[in-house]
């Protein structure tokens, strides 16, 4: 009898939109490799609804806070349900940017200098010189991130905003310039690295990750061979450093152009990357030979609890 699969997508962060979308794809594809699959949009009451469902296997498309954070992980521990992508303190660990760095920082990864911050502090003035990039501690799909530009005369003033909604203490990281790469990992093996080319030529933010044609998939991405396999090697690093499952993706800036200072840094590690037709841990699937049902089969076989 096929595996009955409860795909939790939806809940109630600011990237519900995302996670639907990875969820419907998810689905799909399971549903297409013969898994009995049950989409569940996510709420509250998601201890209930899974201890009346009785799935085999929870796959995890949630997005944001409480998806990818170790609190639905955690759910999921109590009620024994095996799931997909990482456990509990991976999660948590992963989604505090700073802890992230802080970890990562000690494995001898490189990362980007930063500091903790009150936002209204942040808004008053500069922590550090320009250019510098101000982010939430604990938010994904570059939601809130903030670039201040050289020679900029002031901080950005929406850290004054009484309906910010990414709270109160931010990240404020050295801005690195040049290429943006990133490379997934599947299990404890690297995939072939993507360079992301958006439409536009500015940065990589929530308009070129999911509009249609907002960046370009280079793949394999066109580095020299010894900085081709350093990536993939800090990919695996760090996924073994944050104590990673299942699938993550690492995301890194090459300073390499013209000018530049030949920077390689680790910007942070996705335990929960997206599953849409735009995305990139698919396509890096699909470079190496395995379609997307294929793929989200072996996340199904791949979870457990405890991990």
């Amino acid at each position: 009898m096929a595996k009955h699969v409860a795909v939790l997508m939806g809940g109630w962060s600011s990237e519900r939109p995302v996670s639907l979308n990875s969820g419907k794809g998810c689905a799909d594809a399971l549903e297409e490799a013969g898994y009995r699959v049950t989409r569940v949009d996510v709420g509250r009451d998601i201890a209930e609804v899974l201890a009346a469902l009785k799935p085999d296997v929870a796959f995890n498309a949630l997005h944001g806070p409480f998806g990818e954070d170790g609190c639905v992980q955690g759910v999921l521990e109590v009620l024994g349900i095996p799931y997909t992508h990482s456990g509990v303190l991976a999660s948590a660990l992963a989604m505090n940017k700073a802890r992230a760095k802080d970890v990562m920082k000690a494995a001898g990864i490189p990362v980007a200098e930063s500091i903790l911050i009150h936002r209204l502090d942040a808004a008053k003035a500069h922590p550090m010189a320009p250019p510098y990039v101000v982010k939430p501690v604990a938010e994904g799909s570059s939601f809130g991130v903030l670039i201040v530009r050289e020679g900029a005369t002031h901080p950005p003033q929406q850290l004054f905003a009484e309906e910010w909604p990414f709270g109160d203490i931010v990240m404020v990281e050295r801005y690195v310039a040049g290429r943006e790469l990133t490379c997934g990992v599947k299990g404890d093996e690297a995939f072939d690295i993507i360079e992301l080319v958006t439409a536009d030529g500015g940065w990589y933010d929530y308009d070129a990750k999911y509009s249609d044609n907002g960046a370009r998939h280079v793949i394999p991405a066109p580095l020299l061979p010894d900085v081709y396999q350093n990536v993939r090697n800090l990919a695996v690093r760090a996924h073994r450093a944050l104590g990673c499952r299942g699938i993550s993706r690492a995301d890194f800036r090459y300073d390499d152009g013209p000018g530049g200072t030949g920077a390689l840094v680790c910007l942070e590690v996705n335990t929960q990357p997206g599953m849409t037709a735009t995305s990139l841990v698919p396509d890096m699937a699909r470079h190496a030979g395995m379609s997307f049902p294929e793929l989200v089969s072996w996340m199904v076989e791949d979870a457990s609890c405890g991990r």
